[in-house]
Parts: C-alpha cells; sequence; structure tokens
C-alpha cells in the first residue's frame, strides 16, 4: 500500500468525488482528512487497543497474583500470574513500538497531504488565488495548519483506544466494588464539564495567535521578497521594526494563549490528584470492611494511576481539536475556492500568425512582428497584457482574508466570519461570470474565451513584472521542462544579455540558485526571466517592462537582439523605453486605455506630442547602481563564445534533455 509520499489527486483531471476535500465546514473537513488516511488510521487504532491491553489488566494480573499466589502461599500460582505479566507486557511493548511507528505515519500523511492540496489549489487557480487571499495565510495553511491536523490525526487514535480502555476498566471496577466503579467513570465527565468553560478563551486566543503568526509570515514574504530596495531606500529599519512589533504581538497571544492551556492542565492534574486522593481513601475503607481483598486494593490504586494517562490524553485532545477547527476553518477558505475559467462547450483553436485584436483598447498586433505598446500610466498597460494572456484584472476589492479582527468577539465575529464568507462567494461568482464572458482578444477571429485555457497558454505568453525564481540549478530555472537544446539555451542567454547571471553562479548552469533568486541582482534577475521566457519559444510572447532593472548598455545590448531572436514570432513588449523603442517593428500609443497612434518610433516622436510627453520623459534615465549589470567583456555571438559553450558538464553534443 503507498500512503507516503501521499498520492493526492484532489483538483485535477484524475480527481474523483471522493479524492476532493470537504470544504462545507471545519468538522466535515477533518472528518475527511481522517477519510484520506484509509486503513492506516484503523490499523493505528487497532494496533492503539492492543498497546492498551496490557496496561488495562496489568493491575487486575498484579491483583490476582497477589490473593492467589501470594496471599495464599501458593508459588506456583504466583509464578503462573508473573509469566503471564510477563508475556502481556511483551506483547504491549512491541505493540507500542508499532504504534508509534504507524502514528508517525499518519501525521507526516496529514502534513505533507495538506502541502500537496494547496500545491494543487495553487496550481489550480493560479493568479486568482494571490487576488483572493493574503500570502501569510496560504503559506500558514501549508505549513503550520498542516502540522495541527497531523497532530490531531496522532491523538485522536491514542484518545479512542484510551478511551476504550477506560470502559473496560469501569466495566472491571464496577465487577468489583459499585461505589468505586462509578468513582471511577465520573471522574473523567466530571474533568470534562470543569475544564470546558476554560476551553473557548483558549480557542479564542489560539485563534488570535494564529491570525498574528499569518499576518508575520505575510510581512516576512514581503520584507524577503523587498530587502534590495528596501536596503537602496533606507527602510531596513522601519520594515525591521515593524516586524518585531509584530513578532511580539505573537509573543502576547502566544502567552496568553498558553496561560489559558496551563489553566486547563492545572484543572486536569487537580482532579487528577483529587481522584487517586478519593480512590486510595475509598479503597482503604472498603479493605477495612472486609468488602475488597488485599489483591483488589493494590489492583484499584494501579487502575487510579492508570486512568490519569487517559484523562489527561481526554484534555489533550480537546485541546488539539480546538486548534485544528481554527486551523480547518483557514484551510477552508483557500481550499474551497472555485477556479473561474469553465471550458467552451464547443473549443476552436487559435490559428497560428494571425492577427491578435484587443476590442477595449482597439489595439491590433500584427503576426511576426515585434510592436511595443506605450502608455503614459503604466496600469493601463499592464492591463492590455492581462487581457492578452487571459488574465482577470487587478482587484483590489477581491482579496478577502479570513483573520478576524481581535476586538470582535462571539456573535460579531460570527457575523463578521459570515460576511466574508459571503463576500468570497461574491467575488467568486463575479470571477465566474467575467471568465464566462466573451473575453475581448481575438486571435484570427477567435475569441480567446472560445479557446480551451491550456491551449491560450500555449499559444500566449505573459512574463509580468512580478515573476518568480525558484531554488535550483540555472538550467532548471531556464529549462524546467527540459526541452531545449544546449545551442537554443546559450541563443535565450546571449538575447537577454545574461552573461554575467552565467559568471556568477559557480557550476555555470548546473550552478544554484537560492530561492526568489536571492544572490542575484534586481537587473540579473530581471534578465533571467527574460531568458525563461525567450527559451520557452511561444507563438505569441507578452514582455510587460523586461529592462526596468538593468542599465543602459545592457538594454541597448538587448534591445538590438530581440527582434532578431524573435523573428516570425509576435512579440510585444510593454515599455517607454527609447532604446527599445528604436528597435520595434511598431509602436502603439495608448492615451486612457485606447489606442489612439500608431508607427515607426521616430516618426511617431516627430508627429505627436502625446508620444513624446511620455517617451522623452522615459530618454533621461536615472542614474542606476552598477548592480552587476554591466559586462566588461562584450559578447557577439553565443555559439562561438568559450563561456558560455558549457551549457553543463555534459558531453558537447546537441542533444534534447
Amino acid at each position: 500500500m503507498r500512503d507516503f509520499p501521499p498520492e493526492i489527486r484532489a483538483f485535477t483531471d484524475r480527481a474523483t468525488s471522493r479524492d476532493e476535500p470537504d470544504t462545507r465546514n471545519p468538522r466535515t473537513f477533518l472528518w475527511w482528512m481522517v477519510r484520506q488516511q484509509g486503513a492506516l488510521f484503523w490499523a493505528g487504532l487497532v494496533v492503539a487497543v492492543v498497546w492498551m491491553v496490557p496496561q488495562a489488566l496489568g493491575p487486575w494480573m498484579v491483583g490476582r497474583a497477589i490473593d492467589t499466589g501470594i496471599v495464599a502461599g501458593d508459588g506456583g500460582a504466583t509464578l503462573q500470574w508473573v509469566l503471564i505479566l510477563a508475556a502481556v507486557t511483551v506483547v504491549g511493548a512491541l505493540s507500542g513500538s508499532v504504534y508509534h511507528t504507524i502514528i508517525v505515519r499518519e501525521w507526516l500523511i496529514a502534513l505533507y497531504g495538506t502541502t500537496k492540496l494547496v500545491t494543487r489549489k495553487s496550481l489550480q487557480l493560479g493568479h486568482v488565488l494571490t487576488r483572493r487571499t493574503p500570502t501569510g495565510e496560504v503559506l500558514s495553511v501549508s505549513g503550520s495548519d498542516g502540522d495541527q491536523f497531523g497532530a490531531l490525526m496522532e491523538v485522536s487514535t491514542r484518545a479512542i483506544s484510551q478511551l476504550v480502555a477506560y470502559l473496560a476498566v469501569g466495566a472491571i471496577v464496577l465487577s468489583t466494588s459499585v461505589r468505586m466503579g462509578l468513582l471511577v467513570l465520573l471522574s473523567a465527565p466530571l474533568l470534562v464539564i470543569l475544564g470546558t468553560p476554560l476551553l473557548r478563551p483558549m480557542q479564542r486566543w489560539q485563534g488570535i495567535e494564529r491570525s498574528r503568526n499569518s499576518e508575520l509570515t505575510s510581512m516576512a514574504t514581503d520584507i524577503v521578497a523587498g530587502l534590495r530596495i528596501l536596503r537602496g531606500i533606507g527602510g531596513e529599519e522601519t520594515f525591521g521594526g515593524n516586524y518585531a512589533e509584530q513578532s511580539q504581538r505573537v509573543r502576547h497571544s502566544g502567552v496568553l494563549a498558553g496561560k489559558w492551556l496551563a489553566a486547563v492542565e492545572a484543572v486536569g492534574v487537580l482532579l487528577s490528584g483529587g481522584f487517586v486522593v478519593a480512590l486510595m481513601w475509598l479503597g482503604t475503607r472498603e479493605v477495612a470492611q472486609d468488602r475488597l481483598t488485599l489483591g483488589q486494593f493494590v489492583s484499584f490504586l494501579g487502575y487510579g494511576l492508570f486512568l490519569l494517562h487517559p484523562m489527561r490524553t481526554f484534555v489533550e485532545f480537546a485541546q488539539k481539536w480546538i486548534r485544528s477547527v481554527v486551523s480547518a476553518r483557514k484551510a477552508i477558505a483557500v481550499l474551497g475556492q472555485r477556479p473561474p475559467w469553465v471550458e467552451p462547450a464547443q473549443p476552436r483553436s487559435l490559428p497560428a500568425l494571425a492577427p491578435i485584436v484587443d476590442g477595449a483598447s482597439g489595439a491590433v498586433f500584427e503576426p511576426g512582428r515585434l510592436t511595443m505598446v506605450v502608455s503614459a500610466a503604466p496600469d493601463d498597460s499592464a492591463a492590455l497584457a492581462d487581457r492578452l494572456g487571459r488574465y482577470l484584472p487587478a482587484d483590489e476589492g477581491a482579496l478577502v482574508s479570513e483573520e478576524i479582527p481581535e476586538e470582535l468577539k462571539g456573535r460579531a465575529a460570527k457575523r463578521e466570519r459570515s460576511r466574508r464568507v459571503l463576500q468570497r462567494e461574491e467575488q467568486a461568482r463575479r470571477d465566474e461570470e467575467r471568465a464566462r464572458q466573451a473575453w475581448g482578444v481575438t486571435v484570427g477571429g477567435v475569441d480567446l474565451a472560445a479557446a480551451p485555457l491550456d491551449e491560450v497558454r500555449r499559444h500566449i505568453l505573459v512574463s509580468d513584472t512580478s515573476p518568480q525564481v525558484f531554488a535550483g540549478t540555472l538550467r532548471d530555472a531556464v529549462d524546467p521542462l527540459g526541452r531545449l537544446s544546449r545551442a537554443e539555451a546559450e541563443l535565450a542567454l546571449h538575447t537577454a544579455a545574461a552573461e554575467d547571471v552565467f559568471d556568477a553562479l559557480p557550476g555555470g548552469w548546473q550552478g544554484r540558485l537560492d530561492e526568489r533568486g536571492r544572490g542575484l541582482s534586481g537587473g540579473q534577475r530581471q534578465r533571467l526571466v527574460l531568458m525563461r521566457a525567450l527559451a520557452a519559444d511561444p507563438e505569441v510572447l507578452v514582455l510587460v517592462e523586461p529592462t526596468s532593472a538593468v542599465d543602459a548598455h545592457t538594454e541597448a545590448r538587448i534591445a538590438e537582439r530581440l527582434g532578431p531572436h524573435r523573428t516570425g514570432r509576435t512579440t510585444v513588449v510593454m515599455t517607454a523605453s527609447p532604446l527599445l523603442l528604436h528597435h520595434a517593428d511598431e509602436v502603439v500609443l495608448l492615451e486612457d486605455g485606447k489606442a489612439t497612434t500608431r508607427g515607426r518610433h521616430v516618426d511617431l516622436l516627430a508627429s505627436s506630442a502625446a508620444y513624446r510627453s511620455v517617451v522623452v520623459r522615459g530618454e533621461v534615465r536615472p542614474s542606476r547602481r552598477p548592480d552587476h549589470d554591466v559586462i566588461t567583456h562584450p559578447r557577439t555571438d553565443p555559439r562561438t563564445d568559450p563561456l558560455i559553450t558549457h551549457f553543463s558538464e555534459e558531453p558537447a553534443d546537441d542533444h534534447r534533455r
């Protein structure tokens, strides 16, 4: 049976209704998590019950050995019970080892299964997820909340097995002494009743701690992503201070949650100790009145000590259940989101080498040409790029956090939570309506909404201003699917003027990149992304400000090489850089989101005052730090360059990976 790593089919074409998480409410989601464990959960439960048998029967066996062997002076009976107790103890030890292995496996399956669920949902929603849910909440579900689900799997198995043992012990003591049996059976319910009032404030502060920690994660993500910029503007201390302040708020809520947790555990210890005292007092009276034998009294004391463990486990289960419900509520806010895209009933293919028309702006992009778009409002050109790639427009109102303000309690918090659920559902409905309508961008007369989304993504590639760079080798970053020949990869490197990226990594193409490309400068990271987009070689490539972070010399080289590299394919560049515009086949000017003028760069400079007002302003380039973007040794032909012929340590043949 293959259960680890867990096989997650949710949110894929292979998924069945059983594979999809039940996101109706936190409790149904947690039950779905249990069902996903399959036979492993029930196997763990059976082994746990076997593990509890020696602990439940041990005191009874000791009592029988005393009464029938030691008190009666029968050495044979004493030896017999000792051997039986030893055999049962060995069984318990072996089953305990197996049980430990199973519960660790359950924990890991729940933990990594949650991570894979979040990953699948992120792939399914794409840019839609970050429009609706803060990044910190997504990361918290994948990490800390998954760990809570794993802890719940472990304590659930243990609590059920100890409940079985608790009932078995109750039956044994009831058959021996009704009064002592009632004391045993009523102790655990009394502990739950007295501890319940403390669970609500504990749940509240644990929820606050979870919310504050999620916000802290978002802050850390933003700081790491913008660390280089923060250093440039001297904002490290400000943002570092904000992070430290939020960290202290997390600590404060954690301390308060810990105080309530300590109070719950104190009640458990107090009642458990009182239970043992009461059991000893009552047992002594029973022996004194000859209603209990010495062996039975010793058995009752053993049961008293044994039952401390189930009672504490029940309290622990209540604590972890509360934390898991809080985590499940956050998880279903992420996993319960529906993708807005619906495959067309009669899908059509996008024709190759066909003109692209954007109905909203009136812009037309001729096939096989390098067209650049200039706009005084960067948001207008970015919105055009989103439409060309069939991405939903940016919408600040779409972001709905699951975190409830701390000042809201009780019914007010429930009302606010319900309001946010409705807000999220309303946003999903609007996204679905927008995705189902005609998109307004046509390729050869075929609207993008009439083609399958996967085909649109293959046909049109949009490389925007906030791309992701993952940890791995340089070769994996440029060619993640392993489809390029060495010559193709080297050509993309040359066109993006990214030779210094190659130089910066020990090992060349096999050199390791840090997460988000932290070891690279801003300009190097931007050219790495450009290299990856060029290497994909799509039919239509849309680049949004591809050279905004590089120096003028490097930008000039990119401008000279981009057109020849993309010969015969459609390329659209959103930019106001004269260095790039000079090499464009055609330039389109957007005014108030509408395409008003088109032509060659030099012609528009001479004839259009509106164009000059945007582009001439861009000619005075701000001074930039070198940022390792100036290449001291010019390169011309990537195929004869001695540096980039070392695409890998493999033999120098032109094979495809």
